[in-house]
Order: structure tokens, then C-alpha cells, then sequence
């Protein structure tokens, strides 16, 4: 098999030859030691010799103050470079002490337009530098809840949702409809030439949710759902991430239409990978597994092989085997991260 055909069997839970891996996207940080370690200029080498199935593609986005799609909304309103030192959710945005709809209109806050900073020649140019056996890869994250926590300051936010939940639908609804506009863009650019893409909101803690079923029906899965439903109607798999425990949001994504659930989170409660094997074998697939809080910084390679023989014998298929999540630190091995790779791109009996 090729990257491309065991990543469609990996998401579609058919049998595969070896599981399908991710590096992830290293940091900054962590790269000049992982491609010194293995001989490389750069992390595209890196990831052709460790075996990785995939080719990351960020969405490019350019506009006066940001160039980042997760960074699109300048919450401040004072023109400030969002996608770096000033990024948080729980400061106050510009929304921050309205008290009804028409408080949050009466701010005039400008909304961005895609279209304007999304180039689509840019988008064909990223894509077309992928290897033709990789599985293109987009990262659109369109993190719709986290952003409206960000416009109003997280736990005004979230106070807003019970007592005028009318204000967080508006702000909410312009977010959703901005990265509608964005993923289409995109796709409709490099229209078949796309295998999966990355959306989610972090949604969990170590422990458990951190927000209630409930709201995560009525102010996520609706967004997430249509997000979804479009990329599917380009024949685009998603992966949904959020970091922490959401075992018990995991049957809401699987209905929301979700192809696989990122990150196995190995250490945050419930979400070991024989628990979720157990749960949910079948209904939908996954990708992580292999711990980055203590495991892959802390352990031995042998250590590190044992995990990924423990993740093989469980998903012989529907996992992409990862790093638990996606940014590796400078603090993990190389060598950790070769006997992940060693271990997992090994072919099956």
C-alpha cells in the first residue's frame, strides 16, 4: 500500500499492510534536533525518512494583522498580530461587556471576508508540493466554539450561554459562516487533490469535559456538523481534534459525521486506547496514542516500542499511530521518536 490507499483504509477500518503514522507538527523548537538526528534539512525530509503517511498543508492566510487562519479575528480591535503574542481566549474581547444582541450589532466589529486573504493560487502551489503517494493533509482547525469564547473572554463567554444565548448564536453563526467561506475557497482550488482535514475545538481536561453535553450541542456539534458536511461534499475525510478527556463526546461527533477522533490522549481519563477500542470499535477511527506528557519525553525507546506493539495489537486498523499530540516539544528524544516510527511502519505478518 501507498500513504494515500492506508489512510482510506485506516479511516474506512479496512484491513492495511501497517498502521497508518503521523509525525504531527513538531514546534519550532523541537525540529532542528529531530532533523540533525536523522540527517535532514528540514521537516518535509524528516518526515519522508521516518515513514509518515502524510503531508501537512496549513491554509494560507494573509491579512493586515495575522497570517494565520486560527488568528483571523482581531477580537481586540486594535489591530494587533493575534497569531502570536496577543492570542488568548480568556482576556477580554470586544464583546466583552455587551449585554444583549443588540449591544454585541451596536459594536460594528469587522468581520473578515476569506475571500480577500485566502490566495487561491497559494492554495493549488501548497498543495501541488505535496508527494504524489502522500496523504494531502489540511489543517484547517476552524475552531469555531474557541474563537467565540475568545470574542467575549472565556468565562463571559460561557456565562452568556445560559443567561443570552441569542449573543453567542450571532458572534457564533459569522465565525462558522467565515470558515464555511475559507474551506470552500480552499477546496474548491485543490478539488481533488485533497485527501482529510484537520477542524476541532479543545473541549476537554485531563479529567473530563469541560464544558456540559448540552452545550456542546447547542454551540458546537451544529457548526462542526456543517463544516463537515461541506468537506464531505468534496469527498474530504475529517479528523476532529480536541485535546483532554471527551469520552463522553465522542457518540455526539460520531453523529455529527466525524471520520477519526484526534488525539488519543493516553493519559487524560477514559481516553486510553482500550477503553475506546471497547466503546466505540467500529463507529469511527482514531489517531494518537502514543503518550507526549510523560511517555515519549520521559521513557526509553523500548518503552516506546512497547506502546506502539500495545497500539498495533489493538487497532490492527482505524488507527493512525501519533504522537498524542500534534506539536512535539523539544523536550522528546529523537530517539523516541525514531522507535515510535520503527516500531509502527513495520509491515504485518
Amino acid at each position: 500500500m501507498n500513504s494515500i490507499e492506508r489512510f482510506y483504509a485506516t479511516i474506512e477500518r479496512r484491513p492495511v499492510d501497517r498502521p497508518a503514522c503521523w509525525l504531527g507538527d513538531p514546534t519550532l523548537a523541537a525540529v532542528p534536533a529531530l532533523c540533525k538526528f536523522y540527517g535532514v534539512d528540514n521537516v518535509n525530509e524528516l518526515k519522508k525518512v521516518c515513514g509518515d503517511d502524510f503531508y501537512a498543508v496549513d491554509i494560507p492566510y494573509e491579512s493586515p494583522h495575522c497570517s494565520a487562519i486560527f488568528a483571523a479575528f482581531d477580537w481586540y480591535m486594535n489591530g494587533s498580530n493575534v497569531d502570536t503574542e496577543h492570542r488568548t481566549l480568556t482576556a477580554d474581547g470586544c464583546f466583552a461587556h455587551c449585554e444583549d444582541l443588540d449591544d454585541v450589532k451596536a459594536v460594528n466589529f469587522p468581520w473578515p471576508d476569506p475571500e480577500k486573504y485566502i490566495s487561491v493560487e497559494e492554495c493549488k502551489r501548497r498543495v501541488e508540493e505535496a508527494p504524489a503517494d502522500k496523504t494531502v493533509f489540511a489543517l484547517m482547525w476552524a475552531c469555531h466554539f474557541q474563537d467565540t469564547c475568545a470574542a467575549f473572554g472565556m468565562q463571559t463567554a460561557l456565562m452568556n450561554m445560559i443567561e443570552d444565548p441569542e449573543m453567542v448564536h450571532y458572534v457564533d453563526d459569522h465565525i462558522v459562516d467565515f470558515y464555511l467561506k475559507a474551506q470552500k475557497i480552499f477546496l474548491e482550488a485543490t478539488k481533488g487533490k485533497v485527501h482529510a482535514m484537520l477542524i476541532g475545538d479543545d473541549i476537554g481536561s485531563q479529567r473530563g469535559l469541560m464544558v456540559s453535553p448540552q452545550v456542546i450541542r447547542e454551540f458546537i456539534l451544529p457548526g462542526a456538523k456543517k463544516l463537515i458536511d461541506q468537506a464531505h461534499s468534496y469527498g474530504v475525510k475529517i479528523i476532529y481534534h480536541s485535546c483532554g478527556s471527551i469520552v463522553d463526546a465522542i457518540p455526539m461527533l460520531i453523529e455529527a459525521g466525524v471520520d477519526a477522533i484526534h488525539p488519543i490522549q493516553a493519559l487524560a481519563a477514559g481516553m486510553d486506547a482500550k477503553n475506546l477500542k471497547e466503546k466505540f470499535e467500529g463507529k469511527v477511527s482514531f489517531c494518537g496514542g502514543v503518550d507526549t506528557q510523560d511517555l515519549l519525553p520521559n521513557g526509553t525507546p523500548e518503552q516506546v516500542r512497547a506502546k506502539v506493539r500495545e497500539l498495533r495489537e489493538l487497532f490492527p486498523t482505524g488507527l493512525i499511530i501519533s504522537p498524542s499530540h500534534e506539536g512535539l516539544q523539544p523536550d522528546v528524544p529523537p530517539r523516541n521518536v525514531k522507535a515510535l516510527f520503527d516500531e509502527a511502519t513495520k509491515i504485518y505478518d
